[in-house]
C-alpha cells in the first residue's frame, strides 16, 4: 500500500525527501532508476512518473534541483541499470527459462518479455524504456539470448537519453501549469495507464491468437 501511495502522491513524497535530505535526493532518485532498470526483482518501482514528477520539481522557483542535472545523473542510472541487468541475463544464461518461479522472480514477466524481444529485435531496448515490467526484463533477456553488448549499448544509451529526456523536461516545462498542478495525480495515472497499455493488448491479442489456433489447427502458422 505504500508503494501505491508514493506512486500516486510522488509529487508530495519528492518535495518531503527534498526537503529533508537536500541535494542527496540526486542520490536518491538515480538509486531507483538503478535498481528499477537493474534489478530484475524489482520491476514494481516507479519510473516514468517517477521522472516526470522529479522535473516537475526542479521546476518550483526555490527548487535546488537542476532539470539538466537530473537528466544527465539519471541517464547514467539508466545505462548502468541496463548494463548491470544485461551481465546477469548473460551470466546466468538459458538456465533461467527453465527454473521455478519464486517470490521475486515472475516468470510470467520474463515470458512476456521474451515474446516482446522476438517481435521487435533489438529496438526492444529503446521501446521497452517506456513500458512498466518490460523496461526491467528487457535488458535480461537480451543477456539470456545472442545480442553482441557493443550492439546492446547503443540502444542502451539511445532509449536512456529518449526516457529520461522526455519524462524529466515535461515535468520541467509543464509540471508547474495550473492545470497539471490541481490534476497531478491523475497525470501520473494517465502516465501509467499509458504506458502499460501496450503490453496490455499484445497480452490480449495473443490469447486471441492462441484460443483462434485451439479451435483451427489447420490454421497455424
Amino acid at each position: 500500500m505504500f508503494l501505491i501511495d508514493f506512486i500516486l502522491h510522488i509529487d508530495i513524497h519528492l518535495q518531503q525527501l527534498a526537503s529533508e535530505y537536500g541535494l542527496w535526493i540526486y542520490g536518491i532518485l538515480f538509486l531507483i532508476i538503478f535498481c528499477e532498470t537493474g534489478l530484475v526483482i524489482m520491476p514494481f518501482l516507479p519510473g516514468d512518473s517517477l521522472l516526470f514528477a522529479a522535473g516537475s520539481l526542479a521546476s518550483l522557483k526555490d527548487s535546488q534541483l537542476s532539470p539538466h542535472v537530473l537528466f544527465v545523473g539519471l541517464c547514467i542510472a539508466g545505462i548502468l541499470g541496463d548494463s548491470v541487468n544485461y551481465w546477469i541475463g548473460k551470466r546466468t544464461g538459458p538456465k533461467v527459462f527453465t527454473s521455478r518461479e519464486s517470490r521475486f522472480f515472475k516468470r510470467e514477466y520474463l515470458d512476456k518479455t521474451h515474446a516482446f524481444y522476438l517481435k521487435y529485435g533489438g529496438k526492444t531496448i529503446i521501446i521497452a524504456r517506456f513500458i512498466p515490467i518490460i523496461r526491467t526484463f528487457a535488458p535480461f533477456v537480451a543477456g539470456i539470448g545472442t545480442m553482441p553488448y557493443r550492439t546492446f549499448i547503443a540502444y542502451n544509451v539511445v532509449g536512456a537519453v529518449l526516457w529520461v529526456g522526455i519524462f524529466v523536461y515535461a515535468g520541467f516545462y509543464f509540471g508547474q501549469l495550473p492545470m497539471v498542478q490541481q490534476n497531478f495525480k491523475l497525470i501520473i495515472l494517465a502516465i501509467i495507464i499509458l504506458s502499460i497499455t501496450p503490453p496490455i493488448i499484445e497480452y490480449l491479442k495473443h490469447r486471441y491468437n492462441n484460443r483462434r489456433n485451439a479451435r483451427n489447427p489447420s490454421e497455424k502458422s
